[in-house]
């Protein structure tokens, strides 16, 4: 005899304790274990490498989870204040050691700092502002460069992974257009999705 499933319930637009959330929380916290986990030396590290992976992963199972179990306001701003945490101390963590230049991390993080004060500024008008494809492509080309200079494979290989970095670096400068035309475009009116 089949089991039926139960049908899943959707969580409440407004509530702050879900699923989603909870990953999302694990993976702001753990992200300064990763940052400790960064060698000083130059030459990579497979143990960072495994920690970025696993970090950048849970991504998607919040993502997963958020969907099945339904988009709250919270998650939406959780989610991608998680990815500038882990992304941008990573980048820093690396400009610090040397291996990342100074002037693409700057732009990457003055992008999201800006990003992220608009979305506390929508949010308190009860707008929600869920991440851009191009955001999220974004987000993926700087998780890439990350890994690149993390990976010791690829360590040495600066092309590739410098190559990732400037392309996260215009894709930035895209996604953050696209957010200032339609914050511009929706004056006088709200919007959820930008």
């Amino acid at each position: 005899m089949m089991s039926q499933q139960e049908p899943i319930v959707p969580v409440d637009p407004n509530a702050l304790i879900t699923w989603a959330n909870a990953v999302t929380v694990g993976r702001i916290v753990v992200s300064p274990l990763l940052f400790t986990m960064i060698p000083v030396e130059p030459g990579g590290s497979w143990v960072a490498l495994g920690v970025w992976f696993v970090l950048c992963a849970s991504d998607g199972i919040d993502g997963y989870l958020a969907r099945r179990h339904g988009i709250t306001r919270s998650g939406a701003f959780l989610d991608p204040l998680a990815d500038k945490v882990l992304v941008l101390g990573a980048m820093f963590t690396l400009v610090s050691r040397g291996v990342f230049w100074l002037l693409p991390v700057i732009i990457i993080a003055t992008r999201e700092v800006i990003v992220s004060v608009y979305r506390v500024v929508a949010g308190a008008k009860g707008v929600s502002m869920p991440a851009s494809r191009t955001a999220k492509i974004k987000t993926l080309s700087q998780q890439l460069a990350v890994a690149g200079a993390l990976m010791p494979l690829t360590f040495d290989e600066r092309w590739i992974w410098l190559s990732l970095l400037w392309l996260a670096v215009a894709l930035t400068l895209l996604s953050g257009a696209q957010y200032a035309w339609k914050a511009v475009s929706s004056r006088g009116g709200a919007t959820n999705a930008l």
